[in-house]
């Protein structure tokens, strides 16, 4: 789990990368959403990413895209519930883990 400074209360926000493609992930969106820090790690490895707010405050990757390719499966997953690390290529889940690493401090 990585951490963020918590604006509001200046204490410790715990998350995890993958909820940058669980609709309910960052709780639901009430906390701290980190989304756009994890799609900025994709993009400076190289990768096109989108994202999409789903419902009022959460906001969700949909999209990874290199050399033209999609790399998430839409077809075999059910997209925001399915846990990426079950459909995401290796090398990308490795990025994410090297980007956001157990205990690491991220700017929000």
């Amino acid at each position: 789990m990585s951490f963020t400074i918590c604006t509001c209360c200046g204490g410790d926000y715990f998350w995890i990368w993958e909820d940058a493609f669980n609709k309910f992930g960052f709780d639901d969106g009430e906390a701290i959403v980190m989304t756009p820090a994890v799609a900025a790690a994709l993009t400076r490895a190289g990768f096109i990413v989108e994202r999409h707010v789903w419902g009022l405050h959460n906001e969700v990757i949909v999209s990874i895209r290199k050399d033209g390719v999609e790399l998430i499966p839409h077809q075999r997953i059910q997209h925001g519930y399915d846990d990426p690390r079950d459909y995401l290529p290796g090398d990308i889940v490795a990025l994410l883990d090297a980007a956001f690493p157990h205990g690491a401090r991220i700017e929000a």
